[in-house]
């Protein structure tokens, strides 16, 4: 934190030399400074007793959020952070998820250093080419979606010319997802057999915090006649520790991926199709089971409003795993492995009304080749601009115990969260 906040803040030093310090300067620019937030308080509890973990609970969280942004003269300075308590893992929630500088170069330059919340792509809560850090266990446990995506530290550069607009990122250290740990939730190994809740809990092993380790992601993109292209690269990890060591340690397997995408009207609605390639570089021939083998994703979706008020998302997902009889005949538990050819399909109803007070929403993942499924209902009622009330529910159901959302079956619950904004 403390290299963070050196490198955040040497620009603003360089740029006070000048006159950015004056008093007229700093009475006008903190008058304008307004401070936002939340208070939050969620509760969330299984549907039924998971015999591996001691809690039946999956969300006691208590949270305060306080959020500004000051502007001086062409800078921008935005700060975003949580504290709180985590009933669950009874601890103090500390969570800062922006602090971060902005400014231009020119006239066609953007540049943002500093902790951040990166996103991109196409995807409806399918992730092909964003390998920006994931928070998996706040998403099962009910809070809001927001916090599905993890912050990290990073530098993002956006370029725009008249030909492509190059958007560029680099994280100095590789940050993986937020991933199951048997502390909350348990989840299936191949070695066992079955779902472990490993006390201590799982840690993975991370790439050693080397430039070379660090994670670059660059997209071109363009919008034409109302279509948006984009071209994707990323170096650096998988993001879930999907490998094993020689000793038997979880870690990340290095991965290079390139893709595209493309958004565009279609009819009533918006149609969106992407597709990455991800290698494996660590086992191009795919015959190295503690690794992952590389993979070919697709995705296609479509959302447009039904009816007024109610809109309607499909999508068509595959997962296709290339060298895959190289895999299975090397595989120490072959009959755990993925399928070759995962595929999803989901869906998401959304309807709105008083005013949009009222939402009910459902998101539903479907694996017609896992015969697994993941349901994803919730109901938010705002009584007034300060306070909102949202319930829900995250369902798993599946046939074979291995299988990525079956795994959590002993996970479904049901949550409640209050909120009062500022």
């Amino acid at each position: 934190m403390r290299c963070l906040l050196t490198i955040l803040l040497l620009p603003v030093a360089a740029y006070a030399q000048e006159d950015l310090w004056d008093d007229d300067a700093w009475e006008e620019d903190a008058a304008g400074t307004a401070w936002t937030g939340f208070v939050e308080a969620g509760l969330g509890t299984r549907f039924s007793e998971d015999p591996l973990v001691d809690t039946r609970a999956t969300l006691e969280d208590l949270r305060w959020r306080v959020e500004t942004q000051w502007q001086p003269r062409g800078w921008s300075i935005e700060l975003k952070a949580d504290l709180g308590y985590d009933g669950i893992e009874q601890e103090a929630i500390a969570e800062l998820r922006d602090l971060s500088l902005s400014f231009s170069v020119g006239d066609s330059t953007d540049v943002r250093l500093g902790r951040q919340v990166l996103t991109w792509g196409t995807g409806d809560l399918v992730f092909l080419n964003d390998l920006f850090p994931k928070d998996f266990v706040s998403f099962f446990a009910g809070r809001d979606d927001e916090y599905l995506k993890a912050p990290g530290n990073a530098l993002r550069i956006t370029h725009f010319t008249p030909l492509v607009n190059v958007d560029f990122a680099w994280s100095p250290e590789f940050d993986p997802d937020v991933y199951l740990t048997g502390e909350r939730f348990s989840f299936f190994s191949p070695r066992a057999g079955g779902n472990v809740a490993p006390q201590p809990p799982l840690s993975a092993l991370e790439p050693r915090a080397t430039p070379a380790n660090g994670e670059f992601a660059v997209r071109l993109f363009r919008t034409i006649a109302g279509r948006e292209y984009a071209l994707y690269g990323y170096r650096g990890f998988f993001k879930q520790p999907s490998a094993v060591t020689a000793s038997g340690q979880a870690t990340f397997a290095p991965l290079g991926a390139l893709g595209v995408s493309l958004r565009q009207p279609a009819g009533p609605g918006i149609l969106h199709l992407e597709t990455a390639y991800y290698d494996s570089r660590d086992d191009r021939d795919g015959d190295d089971p503690r690794i992952p083998n590389d993979q070919w994703r697709f995705v296609a979706g479509y959302e447009w409003e039904a009816v007024a008020n109610f809109t309607v998302g499909l999508q068509y997902y595959l997962e296709r795993t290339l060298d895959y009889g190289a895999l299975r005949a090397n595989s120490a538990a072959p009959a755990f492995e993925a399928e070759k050819n995962r595929q999803v399909l989901t869906n998401r109803l959304t309807y709105r009304a008083g005013r949009d007070r009222y939402l009910w929403s459902l998101f539903t993942f479907y694996s017609p080749s896992d015969r697994d499924a993941y349901f994803r209902p919730a109901f938010t009622y705002r009584y007034s601009d300060q306070w909102s009330l949202s319930a829900g529910a995250n369902v798993f159901t599946g046939s074979e115990a291995h299988t990525f959302f079956n795994q959590l079956q002993d996970a479904s619950n049901v949550y409640l969260r209050l909120r009062l904004s500022y």
